[in-house]
This record gives structure tokens, sequence and C-alpha cells, in this order.
């Protein structure tokens, strides 16, 4: 069964970067299976897809989020990261790693998310 666990830190200073690193078992990122992706939900709001890599390392971005994104990978170690630049408070969310498979991100493995903070 595939796992996936998010980490990074609760708080974030407004225009600092916001890093979070989701580490998978259970699966291989390297595999031909799924992309895996980073999903978002602000309080009271719906979920925001992020963007995705897939086995290879390409990545799709939601263009509306890809200036300021950037989705990379570790195989060593089986993680995938992901770094949202010049963080605002609108950027406050529950942050997602996910698989992408066949089917669309509903039908994957999601991680208990993590919350994310930004305020000075």
């Amino acid at each position: 069964q595939v796992q996936l666990q998010e980490s990074g830190p609760g708080l974030v200073k407004p225009s600092q970067t916001l890093s979070l690193t989701c580490t998978v078992s259970g699966g291989s990122i390297t595999a031909n299976y799924y992309s895996w992706a980073w999903i978002r939900q602000p309080t009271g709001k719906g979920l925001e897809w992020m963007g995705t890599i897939d086995y290879s390392g390409n990545t799709n971005y939601n263009p509306s989020l890809k200036i300021r994104t950037s989705i990379s990978r570790d195989t060593s170690k089986n993680q995938f990261t992901l770094q949202l630049n010049s963080a605002t408070p609108e950027d406050t969310a529950v942050y997602y790693c996910a698989t992408d498979p066949p089917g669309g991100i509903l039908y994957g493995y999601w991680g208990q998310g993590t919350q994310i903070t930004v305020s000075s």
C-alpha cells in the first residue's frame, strides 16, 4: 500500500519560501504508475491542485501558481518536494501530497495533510 507523509514548518513568514517534503513508502516515485501531486485547501474553501511531478521528473503546474511554484524530487530518498516562493497570508492552507492515477487525484492515495500558516 502506498503511503505518503508531508513534513515541513507549520509557520512561514510573509515573503519567505514555503517548503514541504512528501516522503513516499510502498511505491517508487520513479515507477511508471503515477504522477505525484501537491494539493492545498485553504480554511473553509475547496481543494486547489498545485502541480505534479511524474516518474521521469516532468512537472506540470497550476497556471495561477506556476511563477511561484517549484516541484522537485530526491529519488534516493523516495521524496518529492514543494517550494512556493513569496508566501502571503493567502497561502495559509492545509497542504497535501497525493498520487495522481488514471481516474484522477480523488481516486489516489493521499497524505494526512499538514497545516501551513503564513503570518508575521
